[in-house]
């Protein structure tokens, strides 16, 4: 990696002095960032880095973390310290503690092509990194270098702050393999049945997401397109696919009339089409032949046990299925009104069908819902999960989302060597799960390897495009491996999707707080606990910013609500802690962090290490046992 100062040479005619300030200040913000992601400073040469990296994705990555805390920097200190970088991947000789060769003498090449406060790498750079950034990586061409025999293929890097699309041409190889299943169209006469059209979406996304080979983009994402009017072209562009399934149901009674198509973006040709006349009772044998007809359209063998999973009939009721696909779309919403909902709903489908897995896993997802945001106490709510989970799990251990939630309460738990073997397990059953790479995402982060939880998340948002609570991960797998800078955009994309979701706001606010930004993390934060409704998991990070900018009257009326809140059963351990932590009463901090891990209802494990609600007991002896007890590590 190459990197140097935009218009040094000038400044220094014009200041030599200002120009080495600039210089020095430069290298005190490049080095410990290039630290962080394991790079090897090999030299300067004058205002430039030769860097060396493990990997083209540390390196990128490396690159990205530079260029948003040079860009957070100069936003704060009104500053224009702009930094170009260049990157190449390959064979070099090591002399002397210098390295030679092609691949450095390309690197420098690349560097100047990057626009100020750009990065720009080659073609097999953008191999080795592709779908693991989370930023997109723009086409520049095939470009003459001096000194380089052949021409290189340069990309460049494309960051939320930099104009878009500068002499650039967007990169999107579809493929067919890439499927995105459209929110079935309701043309019942009823238009209450709405909710079947969408069941049966989800249900079909579920289905053909077992088949290896295949990649399908995540409900919440399709769904975002429902009623859309917009072209085939236009939708597989936005959602990266080669291939699109659309069609639509009319239900009557207990008849179903299902039209399918499938669709190439390219050509816009369909590749397959089929209508069904059915009972009610036929709609697994639809589900199934509809999987297996993708399939063979797109040229994929499925294996026995793809099949079996395929014909597996979950429930032999159909009151039962219908009261669960009433329930599925208000799982998407992640407020308390639609979880409460969803969880009447999935009981009153177990009820009728205790046999039916997939419905506990979705009984145990609303209550660890309820759980996590804090609307229901916590011992009970995840308890009431796990034993759902268990139990599908018993019932039918295919079932996918059972794995994830069984792999969340166990990260909860600090169970560790749990987490990873359920995640596998689910991306075993379901390659496609979005969830299960955005938790593996927080399990990488948890232990200190930034690198892979980026990549993981990246995979989830690849799958889940238009996903917020996808996009926010992005954003927290970031703030949870320190990378504060880079998470701040993240989440402020997350909001751009919808203003209305109040855990970006939380997350972008902790993530300003942990840079020490405390005014603009009271906005954040302020504006979290209105949207939530006052969760206990807002307003104990908003007392800690109120405490920290000064405002300790506001931080000591937020204490006193969390207290009464926990005498009416409604507020957990965790968040009394950092209420107590924020108006530095830390012996009752302590407290209540002991309870909570007595309860297992720590909040977010990986982050306690880094909490800067939990920086004053750092040096104390309990806290210090309890964060080597759950596996973490304070930082250095």
């Amino acid at each position: 990696m190459f990197t140097d100062i935009v218009g040094y040479t000038a400044l220094g005619q014009e200041s030599e002095s200002a120009a080495l300030e600039l210089l020095e200040q430069h290298r005190e913000l490049l080095r410990p960032i290039f630290s962080k992601h394991r790079g090897r400073e090999v030299k300067t040469i004058g205002d430039a880095f030769l860097v060396e990296f493990g990997s083209a994705l540390e390196a990128t990555l490396c690159a990205i973390d530079v260029q948003s805390s040079v860009h957070s920097l100069n936003l704060e200190r009104g500053r224009k310290l702009l930094v170009r970088i260049g990157i190449h991947v390959g064979d070099v000789m090591s002399q002397g503690g210098d390295v030679l060769g092609d691949a450095v003498n390309v690197a420098s090449r690349i560097e100047p092509l990057a626009t100020p406060g750009g990065i720009c790498i080659s073609g097999p750079v953008r191999d080795h990194v592709k779908n693991k950034v989370s930023y997109p990586l723009m086409r520049l061409g095939q470009r003459e270098l001096k000194n380089v025999r052949e021409p290189v293929e340069v990309y460049k890097v494309e960051l939320p702050w930099e104009e878009k699309g500068i002499g650039a041409e967007p990169v999107q190889q579809l493929d067919s393999r890439r499927l995105a299943i459209l929110p079935l169209t309701n043309i019942s006469a009823d238009p209450n049945d709405e909710y079947f059209a969408d069941g049966m979406t989800e249900e079909l996304i579920s289905t053909t997401s077992s088949i290896t080979g295949l990649t399908l983009i995540a409900r919440t994402s399709v769904m975002g397109y429902k009623g859309t009017s917009k072209k085939v072209e236009d939708i597989g562009r936005e959602l990266n696919v080669g291939t699109v399934l659309e069609g639509s149901v009319r239900k009557a009674g207990k008849r179903l009339r299902i039209t399918v198509q499938l669709i190439d973006v390219k050509t816009q040709g369909h590749v397959w089409a089929q209508s069904y006349d059915r009972d009610l009772e036929d709609i697994f044998a639809i589900q199934k032949d509809v999987a297996e007809n993708v399939a063979g359209a797109l040229k994929l063998k499925l294996m026995d046990m793809e099949k079996n999973r395929i014909e597996k009939k979950p429930t032999g009721s159909t009151d039962a299925y219908d009261l669960y696909v009433r329930g599925l779309p208000l799982m998407r919403k992640q407020d308390e009104g639609s979880f409460r909902k969803a969880v009447g709903l999935f009981e009153n489908a177990v009820n009728l069908d205790p046999g039916f897995a997939a419905a506990r896993a979705r009984l145990a997802q609303a209550y660890y819902g309820l759980g996590y945001f804090g609307f229901d106490p916590q011992p009970q709510a995840y308890a009431k999960a796990k034993e759902l989970a268990a139990k599908a799990l018993a019932l039918d251990d295919t079932t996918a989302d059972a794995h994830v939630i069984i792999s969340q309460l166990a990260f909860q738990d600090g169970d560790w060597e749990i987490v990873p073997k359920e995640l596998a397990r689910a991306l075993e059953l379901n390659q496609s799960l979005a969830e299960a790479h955005a938790a593996y995402a927080l399990y990488f982060a948890n232990f200190g390897q930034p690198g892979q939880a980026v990549a993981e998340i990246s995979r989830a948002v690849e799958l889940d495009p238009l996903s917020v609570a996808a996009q926010t991960l992005a954003g927290t797998a970031r703030l949870v491996s320190g990378l504060f800078e880079q998470a701040i955009p993240e989440f402020k994309k997350a909001i751009e999707m919808d203003p209305n979701i109040p855990f970006a706001y939380n997350d972008l606010g902790i993530s300003y707080e942990c840079l020490g930004r405390h005014q603009e993390a009271i906005r954040e934060l302020e504006k979290a606990t209105e949207l939530s409704g006052r969760s206990p998991f807002c307003t104990s990070n908003l007392a800690f910013a109120y405490a920290k900018g000064g405002r300790r009257d506001d931080a000591l009326r937020i204490l006193d609500e969390l207290k009464e809140g926990r005498e009416r059963g409604k507020v957990g351990a965790m968040f009394l802690a950092e209420a107590f932590a924020a108006v530095g009463d830390n012996d009752k901090a302590l407290d209540w962090l002991e309870k909570a891990d007595d309860e297992r209802t720590i909040i977010a494990v990986p982050l306690l290490n880094i909490d800067p609600a939990f920086d004053s007991l750092h040096e104390e002896p309990r806290f210090r046992s309890l964060v080597a007890k759950l596996g973490l590590k304070l930082p250095a």
